[in-house]
Formats: C-alpha cells, sequence, structure tokens
C-alpha cells in the first residue's frame, strides 16, 4: 500500500461492520492522522520560530500587516501559543480535507501550505477583536473549540492581504429601467469578483411585448436580462478560490412567470435556459387562497402598476390590492391556473431542485421595519429577509438617488458545543453578535453603494445554528419527535433573548441602526410574544435536559427587563439572526449541517483531488446509530418543516429550509409540502432533492446514496459555496 493511499483506505472502512455487527466508525480518526502526516506535514513549509514565520508572511504580502499593528507581537505569539494549547484534531477526516482544500492559506504557487488549523483560527480572532486582546482570546476559544464558526467568506478571508470580502450574499433590486439594470451587471460583477453571492430582484421589469416611450410590443421581457447576469456570474471569480453564484427572484404574479420557470427545463431552448443562475418565486397568501378555490391567478403588468400606483409592482402588497388590480382596467392582465402554477414548480423542481420559494406575506407581516419598506426578495440560500428600497441614476449610471440594498453578515453556533458549555450560552451568543457586527462595520462597499448606504443603515447580521441532528441524535432524542421540535423552540428561544440583549448592549456605544425608532422594536410591539406569554418546554424530556446542562430559560420578567432597556438605548443591528445552510463549514466543524437531519449515518461526498469520502454523522457509536439511521429523506418533509417552523418563531429573518422527497414522491406530495411549510409560517423553501431508489447491491448504510442515487443531484453546490461553504 501507497503512503498516499493509507488513509483513503482507513476512511473506507468507516461503512463496513466488524466481525461483531459493529461500524468501524475509530478508522476516520486514524484517516486524520494518517492525513496530517502523510499529505499535510510533508508539504508545510517550515519555520524556525513564530516571528520569522510572522515576518515572512508580512512581507510576502500574505498577511495584513495593518491588521496585525493593532496587537503587539508579544500578544500575537501568546494568543497563538494559546491556540496549540488546545490540542485541536479534526473530528473527522472530511474536517481535515476540507479545511487544506478550502481555506489554509498556501504559498503563491500552492505547492505548500503556510497554516494549520489553529493559525486560521488566530487570524480570525484578530481580526473579528479589532485590537481588543481580551475579546481576541475569548473569540478565539469559541471557535477553536467549534462553539461559534464565522461563515466562509470572514473565515477564509480574515487576516489576509489578499483577499475577497467578509461577507457571504448581497442583494439587489433592480428597477424598469436601462440604467438600473446596467448598474446591477457591474455590481454584480464587481460584489462576484469579491467572492459573494449575489441574488437580485427581477420583480418590477416589464413584461415581453410592453411598451417603451408608449410604444407598443416593445420590451424584451425578463429572459435576456437573466441572461446577461449568468454571464456575469460565469466570468467574475474571487482569485479562481470561489465560483461567482447568482440567483434571480420574480413574483408569481409577474406576467413571465412561466417563462421564468421553463428557463430551468432540461429541454428548454438554449436561447432561454439558464443553466447556472438560481431561481426564486415570491409567494404571496392570494396565491394559495386561489389555488385552494381552484381559480385562476391574474397576472398583473408591472409597467401599468408603476403607471396607476406610482410605485415598483415590488412595493405594494398583492394579496391586499388583488380586487383592486383585476378590477383596474388600465392595468393590464393575463391568468393561468393557480393551481397550474404550482403543479408547475413542483415539476421543475423534480427536474432541476429550483426554484427557491419566499412566502411574501409571511415575511412582511413579521418584518420589525414595516415602515422602512417591504421584503421584496430573499438570497441565495434564501435564509434573508430584509428590506430593499429603490435607486435612482442618471444616464452616466452614477446614483442620483441611493437606495437601501443587503449583505448578509453571516456565522453560526454549533447547538452541541454550546449546549456542553451551557452556562457560558449567553457570553457566546454576545461574543458571536459582537463579531458579526465588527464585520458588517469593517467591510468595504465602496463598488456597490446601494449596498454600503443599507449596511451603514442597519448592520444587519446573521447569527445561525448547526448540528441540530448531532445533539438531538447523542442524547437519544429522535429528530422526528414532538420532543426535538421542543429543544428547538427553547433553544431558539433563548438564543434570541441573548442576541437582543447583545445588540442592546451595542447600541449604547454604536448607537441604535438608522431606523430604530419607526420599528416595531422601539414600541416593543415585536416582542408582545414574550413579553405577554411564558415560553417553557412542553414535554418533561426536554425539562430534564435543560436541567442536566443548567441551561437557563429567560423568563418573561427578563425579557421586559430587556425591552425597556431596547427602548431606552435602542439596538444596533435591525437584523440578528438567520438560519444558513452550513454546508461547507459545517463539515469544516464536523456536524450535521444547519437545522436538517443528515442524509445517512454515513454520508458519502467528493472531495476535490481526494475523490470519494465517507463523513459518518456527528460523534456517532454504535449506541445512537439508531437516532441517526432515520435521515432525511426516511423522517420526510413534515418532520422537518416541524423543527424549521419551532426555530422560526424566534428567528427575526429566514431559515434555508430544503426538503427531502424520495423517489416515490410525486408532483402532489410537494405541493402538500408548500401548504404544510405555509401553514406553519416558514419564512421560505431553499432547494428540494430528490432521492431514486438505493442501487442493486449497496450496502444497508447507504453510504453511496449522495454520490449515486440522487436523481437531481443539489447544483446548488456552487452557491453555497458563495454563501456558507
Amino acid at each position: 500500500m501507497k503512503n498516499n493511499e493509507t488513509y483513503i483506505s482507513l476512511n473506507a472502512l468507516t461503512e463496513f461492520k466488524d466481525e461483531n455487527g459493529h461500524f468501524n466508525f475509530e478508522a476516520d480518526k486514524k484517516a486524520v492522522k494518517a492525513y496530517i502526516d502523510e499529505k499535510i506535514n510533508p508539504n508545510t513549509k517550515k519555520f524556525k520560530s513564530f516571528r520569522e514565520r510572522l515576518n515572512f508572511l508580512i512581507d510576502n504580502d500574505y498577511y495584513d500587516k495593518d491588521l496585525l499593528a493593532k496587537y503587539n507581537i508579544e500578544f500575537i505569539e501568546k494568543l497563538t501559543k494559546k491556540a496549540y494549547d488546545q490540542h485541536f484534531t479534526f473530528p473527522n477526516f472530511m474536517g481535515a480535507v476540507k479545511f487544506y482544500n478550502a481555506y489554509a492559506l498556501k504559498t503563491n504557487d500552492h505547492k505548500e501550505y503556510l497554516e494549520n488549523y489553529e493559525d486560521r483560527v488566530v487570524m480570525n480572532a484578530l481580526f473579528l477583536a479589532d485590537g481588543d486582546e481580551d475579546f481576541a482570546t475569548s473569540l478565539l476559544m469559541d471557535i477553536i473549540h467549534n462553539r461559534f464558526q464565522p461563515a466562509t467568506p470572514t473565515f477564509l478571508n480574515a487576516g489576509k492581504k489578499r483577499r475577497g470580502e467578509y461577507i457571504s450574499c448581497y442583494l439587489l433590486r433592480v428597477e424598469d429601467n436601462m440604467e438600473s439594470i446596467s448598474r446591477s451587471i457591474t455590481t454584480s460583477l464587481q460584489l462576484s469578483k469579491r467572492g459573494g453571492g449575489v441574488a437580485l430582484c427581477l420583480t418590477n421589469l416589464r413584461e415581453f411585448g410592453a411598451p417603451i416611450k408608449k410604444i407598443e410590443n416593445q420590451s424584451s421581457g425578463i429572459i435576456p436580462v437573466m441572461k446577461l447576469l449568468e454571464d456575469s456570474f460565469s466570468y467574475a471569480n474571487q482569485l479562481g478560490q470561489r465560483q461567482g453564484a447568482g440567483a434571480v427572484y420574480l413574483h408569481a404574479h409577474h406576467p413571465e412567470i412561466l417563462k421564468f420557470l421553463d428557463t430551468k427545463r432540461e429541454n428548454a431552448d438554449e436561447k432561454i435556459r439558464i443553466k447556472s443562475l438560481s431561481l426564486g418565486v415570491v409567494i404571496p397568501d392570494i396565491t394559495f387562497q386561489l389555488a385552494k378555490e381552484n381559480k385562476d391567478m391574474a397576472l398583473f403588468s408591472p409597467y401599468d402598476i408603476m403607471r396607476e400606483y406610482g410605485k415598483p409592482m415590488s412595493d405594494i402588497s398583492i394579496t391586499k390590492e388583488y380586487d383592486n388590480l383585476v378590477a383596474n382596467p388600465k392595468i393590464k392582465k393575463t391568468y393561468i391556473s393557480a393551481r397550474k402554477l404550482f403543479q408547475t414548480i413542483a415539476e421543475l423542481q423534480f427536474e432541476s431542485g429550483y426554484p427557491y420559494i419566499m412566502f411574501e406575506d409571511t415575511v412582511n407581516d413579521r418584518n420589525p421595519n414595516k415602515k422602512e419598506g417591504r421584503i421584496v426578495m430573499s438570497n441565495l440560500c434564501s435564509e434573508i429577509a430584509q428590506v430593499n428600497t429603490p435607486s435612482e441614476y442618471n444616464e452616466d449610471l452614477s446614483f442620483s438617488k441611493t437606495g437601501h440594498d443587503i449583505c448578509c453578515n453571516l456565522g453560526s453556533l454549533n447547538i452541541a458545543k454550546a449546549m456542553d458549555d451551557s452556562e457560558h450560552f449567553e457570553h457566546l451568543v454576545a461574543n458571536s453578535i459582537r463579531a458579526l457586527d465588527h464585520v458588517s462595520r469593517e467591510s468595504n462597499l465602496k463598488c456597490a453603494p446601494s449596498i454600503r448606504k443599507g449596511n451603514l443603515a442597519n448592520h444587519a447580521v446573521g447569527l445561525g445554528a448547526m448540528n441540530l441532528h448531532g445533539f438531538l441524535a447523542t442524547n437519544h432524542i429522535f429528530y422526528n419527535s414532538p420532543e426535538a421540535v421542543d429543544f428547538t423552540d427553547m433553544f431558539f428561544y433563548a438564543t434570541a433573548y441573548y442576541a437582543f440583549k447583545a445588540s442592546n448592549k451595542l447600541a449604547q456605544k454604536f448607537g441604535a441602526y438608522s431606523g430604530f425608532k419607526e420599528s416595531e422594536y422601539a414600541d416593543g410591539s415585536y416582542f408582545k410574544k414574550y413579553t405577554e406569554h411564558d415560553n417553557l418546554p412542553k414535554t418533561a424530556t426536554i425539562k430534564d435536559l435543560l436541567n442536566k446542562y443548567h441551561f437557563y430559560i429567560p423568563s418573561r420578567e427578563d425579557w421586559n427587563n430587556l425591552v425597556n432597556n431596547i427602548k431606552k438605548y435602542g439596538l444596533a443591528n435591525s437584523h440578528l439572526l438567520a438560519v444558513a445552510p452550513t454546508g461547507s463549514i459545517s463539515y469544516l466543524s464536523s456536524c450535521t449541517p444547519s437545522l436538517q437531519p443528515v442524509v445517512a449515518p454515513v454520508e458519502t461526498r467528493k472531495e476535490g483531488m481526494v475523490g470519494r469520502i465517507y463523513v459518518p454523522a456527528y460523534k456517532i457509536d454504535n449506541n445512537n446509530y439508531k437516532y441517526y439511521q432515520k435521515g432525511a429523506y426516511e423522517v420526510g418533509p413534515a418532520a422537518i418543516i416541524d423543527i424549521v417552523a419551532a426555530a422560526q418563531k424566534h428567528v427575526d429573518q429566514a431559515i434555508s429550509l430544503t426538503l427531502f422527497m424520495t423517489d416515490k414522491a410525486t408532483t402532489r406530495d410537494l405541493n402538500k409540502a408548500y401548504i404544510y411549510a405555509f401553514k406553519k409560517k416558514c419564512a421560505t423553501i431553499y432547494y428540494v432533492r430528490v432521492r431514486q431508489e438505493v442501487l442493486e447491491g449497496s450496502e444497508n448504510l447507504a453510504a453511496d446514496e449522495v454520490i449515486k442515487t440522487d436523481k437531481f443531484k443539489c447544483t446548488g453546490s456552487k452557491e453555497c459555496q458563495v454563501c456558507m461553504l
């Protein structure tokens, strides 16, 4: 056996049982050691001392000298020693491969590694603490012990001289004029160059055949704009490290909604086919009502709406104005079957996994900043729900009026690790919010003035969570159980309390975000669900579990005291919580992704040059195996929706909700899942994955399913690399 094959062989043993019927999960840990010894250590650049290494990295433009100048070198050396003193090891092989393939700093020729995991954590702690030594030390401990994980753009770029931005995703409105369209394309190129995923709202663009300068049948519609955007994202990337990626959202009542969906069909004409751009549909309550009543739905001309209402289509509530729009003879309208729309969406999701769905009225009813405007779209991974406002442009594409667009500053708590240190949970959440707030204040967004203005006004952040299934399984709780829903409810209830408390403290330092006084935070109405009702565990099992972990549940009195402080000092951030899919960072942290169940107890992935990797679930052993045995496809969409709905009660933005369907599922089953998610007040649906039957001869463990048997693979992998991978 060749040395460079040892770790591959050890990892492969993970999927096999021994003569006693036990799985060989320990082989994966041996694979980590073999990988480090055989692949990483021999290819890591050696230095005689800490200072020699640091000087080399600064002198050769690897590390940011200005950032390091905020600390004395003795402290940096001390912090680095503290990091290595934690004796970090990757819990599984996939985590090690993911780090050294995607995150570790390498020489310019990519032949030698310049960082271990500890070094990357140190640079993140130094960047996020902004010169505060105590905070840097505290953050280092949270990150290196996997309690808090910054999103990929932050974790990848922190401390580097040559880097992209720290921000995961951007959201841009496009208005119905050539200047706005042109500006959105150039801005998308600039943001994609810096490593961000960009979502754009196309709802306000006039439909194909609409008038231009009152001359009928002149508009080319939205499809050519989509093609231009797709080419832009294909062209721009961050030094080849992260692919450019984009999404476009369209309202369900736009006249070109069916054409929009048809661009993703496998047999679509190449003139209209969209291959790499992601699609999202904004669906209001009225669409569900019309489908329920088996009625036709009206599609309204954005051009006519703008002329009649004096505002773009995305800025009115279609649900509230539907009857008025139908009755108005000056607004052109066409009709399609509402049920046909949902049928088409389901068919397309079986083909491609798209479109994403945002429930328009659900997110706007929950929006605490209603006076600022409406939520008109989500982002590339469908966890962001914030207000965009329109911009206006001069002929040279300069801004005559700069609106507010959106960026997403993300990070995630590891639920299992947070619970292990639950007595310091408030401190962990406070650290995390403060770190994300710093990202919002440090990022350079001059290339996108509307996003820069929105960020400066709102400093919105999105703290999420991952490893829910890992925590449940290691505590012998089935994912599809009332206890799992109960725990999720309590965990996010407490997270929301401490997040608001942290933002309130930041407001005392930085001041409140610009729209605070007009928000539902300022008068306390947003918090009535906490100040007027007790929130306690509903099951004896979870009550006992929280007591075992000494996990404090904030009381109604706690909330009332906090709300009084919020009324007095405000909040530094317009938004605080958002749960992303956490694809890559959950592999990096060797934990289960986001709030969803594992797809199999041992998953199979393809990772770069390494090839096939077997990924055991978080701390899986022969005692807790049965709690992982029913994965995402087996528990079905209802169980996942129940979990997401429990968290969504406390998450002020959205949650990336992926639906997993077996090969037996029909479009009717998928429609039922939409309706259930809608009724449970979920904000969005991210992606749909459909699995074929397991191939004949595959193991009971179903480890090959991800590679071999996903009929419709998650082509969102590219997007996820931008947003959270």
